[in-house]
């Protein structure tokens, strides 16, 4: 009888301990907001998407940028533009999700023309144009071919480092100027994977110097981001402090703010660096309580364009800013986590409504509208983008996954 009442103590103690256990986890969960079936139907939608542009590319070596639609007209590129990666990543993505066989062979087709660029040290951006493309080949579908490509882009990308300025040139000049955009800070996973890879540190090492010299000098004192630092190539010293597609020097290109908030967030998963964790944190705070950040987190194309509220919102920094946001809630103390976990659901909630998400057969078969590339120069403007499918896609499988 003691046996027995010994083991009905013990079975009971393991179920208390259990549903403990249980309501500590689902305490520790986040809440969401957003039904699972509406992340899928909508993974389902950009993959039919992306199928039916598929079939409106040119097979020729042409990448996608953009479409416009009052003209019925697809713009493309070459594979050397800053772009090219972001098809085969959102088809490589949305394979993953789905498992459907067109986007793989689809995406499998476009990397043989992307492949080359392997060898291109003309640009800083081969992290865009080769990491999240090659990148998550590798990850679904491991290869020393593909390590090989990105050992060799690698490569490439460190030849435009200079040791006197401590970052990697941006755009080429014909003067002593040595200019560095924000958006490089998006490139600088593919140099750290290098070294986890190779065990050569000089890439990594690269990549750490760069992104101090850019929290060093890119940053005002609101924690907003200039876009273009211009230093002297041959003293290291900052000439200059520009824009280039926002709407003045001194204001917050919205897209900007996007790739320095996802840059630092990246760099602090990389090397566990808490000052990139807290730079990552201010760029957060900075955009999240602006006063002219928008109710539904899709900012306007800069914080300070001249006509707001009548400005035009940019998807692809709202789809930047969710899926940074994403990740850094992951880093943060609760009462940040919930913060950034439900600005990001806001944010897609938004990008999921019929006012950005394109209807099947719409929009060149590009998923989201309503982005802004480079209105100063009146290019791509309220139009689709692929670098903006490629960041809502990222983002829906990131929440997913949390």
């Amino acid at each position: 009888m003691k046996n027995n009442r010994l083991k009905f103590s013990l079975s009971r103690n393991l179920q208390i301990l259990m549903l403990m256990l249980t309501v500590f986890f689902s305490s520790c969960a986040t809440q969401k907001e957003i039904p699972a079936d509406r992340i899928d139907a909508t993974l389902e939608l950009a993959a039919e998407q992306y199928k039916y542009m598929a079939n409106q590319l040119p097979k020729d070596g042409s990448f996608p940028k953009t479409y416009y639609s009052e003209e019925d007209r697809f713009e493309t590129s070459g594979s050397e533009w800053w772009v090219s990666g972001f098809y085969p990543g959102t088809l490589l993505y949305l394979y993953e999700e789905t498992s459907d066989p067109e986007l793989l062979e689809e995406a499998e087709r476009i990397l043989e023309d992307l492949e080359k660029e392997q060898y291109n040290t003309s640009t800083h951006d081969l992290g865009f144009m080769m990491f999240d493309s090659f990148g998550n080949a590798n990850i679904l579908d491991p290869q020393e071919r593909y390590d090989e490509i990105l050992m060799n882009s690698a490569k490439s990308l460190a030849t435009r480092f200079d040791e006197e300025v401590g970052a990697i040139r941006s755009w080429d000049s014909n003067d002593n100027s040595f200019l560095v955009i924000i958006d490089n800070m998006m490139n600088l996973e593919l140099l750290i994977w290098a070294t986890e890879h190779s065990g050569d540190d000089r890439y990594r090492d690269i990549a750490i110097t760069h992104a101090n010299t850019t929290m060093e000098h890119h940053f005002r004192p609101d924690n907003s981001t200039y876009h273009v630092i211009n230093y002297n190539e041959n003293t290291g010293e900052v000439k200059e402090k520009r824009t280039a597609q926002g709407a003045a020097d001194e204001s917050a290109w919205a897209r900007g703010q996007a790739w320095g908030l996802y840059g630092f967030t990246e760099m602090y998963r990389k090397t566990k660096d808490e000052k990139y964790l807290d730079q990552a944190v201010k760029i957060a705070e900075f955009m999240l309580n602006h006063p002219n950040m928008p109710a539904d987190n899709i900012p306007y194309w800069d914080f300070n364009a001249p006509n707001i509220p009548d400005a035009l919102r940019d998807s692809s920094a709202g789809a930047i800013m969710a899926s940074a946001l994403l990740e850094l809630s992951e880093y943060v103390d609760e009462s940040k986590k919930e913060k950034y976990f439900t600005a990001a659901e806001t944010a897609l909630n938004t990008l999921m409504s019929p006012e950005y998400l394109a209807e099947e057969g719409t929009n060149g078969g590009f998923i989201l509208k309503h982005g802004v590339g480079h209105l100063p120069e009146n290019s791509e403007v309220d139009v689709p983008l692929t670098y903006g499918d490629y960041y809502f896609v990222e983002a829906l499988k990131r929440y997913q996954e949390q």
